[in-house]
């Protein structure tokens, strides 16, 4: 279950970031790649550093197993490796389709001087962020692969990461940038779960500088 753990990483990291970069740049000529957010420490910051510590931990957990680290012994169980199997691989196909949706609208970060399309159908009329919905899923199946105590940090920091990114940095960007349009389509599509997390009330910011405010339940 190690190497097959290996193994789907390795899918999840060609597909999900090597070939959705290649079909950027043929598509577009541009990566889509905008790097770290916010002055180094803060909330922003941290958001991008907590997720390339989880991409690279999401590396050493299945190593760590090879090595001899023990498992967590009430998962290290047949029936829920298999689910992680599953969840895995479920979370990498909707990974890639959510960000084939996107189109050229795709970007790995938030550049402010950036105007790009709301994008509200398909997977995106379930929840407003299905690729990191996505990658939850894909964390969480992994972790139940190969259960030892780094693959749950790296899921944790996974996690933080995720929440961290859309609270602080990618909602109030779109907030700012698409105003009302944003504003109902929070307050009717759950944040990473279809119905959870809708925004009882989201005002548009006054102006690019102001921050934008969205209400409601995680």
């Amino acid at each position: 279950m190690t190497w097959l753990a290996v193994g789907v990483y390795a899918v999840y990291l060609v597909v999900g970031f090597v070939v959705r970069t290649v079909i950027q740049v043929r598509k577009t000529g541009d990566s889509g790649f905008r790097g770290l957010s916010g002055r180094r420490g803060s909330a922003e910051w941290w958001a991008g550093v907590l997720f390339v510590a989880a991409l690279l931990v999401g590396v050493c957990a299945p190593v760590a197993g090879l090595m001899g680290l023990p498992t967590i012994a009430w998962l290290d169980h047949g029936a829920v490796n298999v689910f992680g199997v599953l969840l895995s691989s479920a979370g990498l196909i909707l990974t890639l389709a959510a960000q084939l949706r996107m189109g050229s609208e795709w970007r790995i970060g938030v550049d402010e001087t950036e105007q790009t399309t709301l994008v509200t159908d398909g997977l995106f009329a379930l929840v407003r962020n299905p690729i990191f919905t996505a990658m939850a899923l894909t964390g969480l199946g992994l972790t139940l692969m190969v259960p030892n105590m780094v693959a749950v940090a790296g899921l944790a920091a996974l996690v933080i990461a995720l929440q961290l990114q859309v609270r602080v940095v990618e909602e109030p960007y779109l907030c700012r940038l698409h105003r009302d349009a944003y504003a109902s389509y929070a307050a009717t599509v759950g944040r990473f779960w279809p119905g959870l997390g809708k925004a009882g009330t989201v005002r548009a910011a006054a102006s690019t500088d102001a921050p934008a405010a969205l209400g409601g339940s995680s």
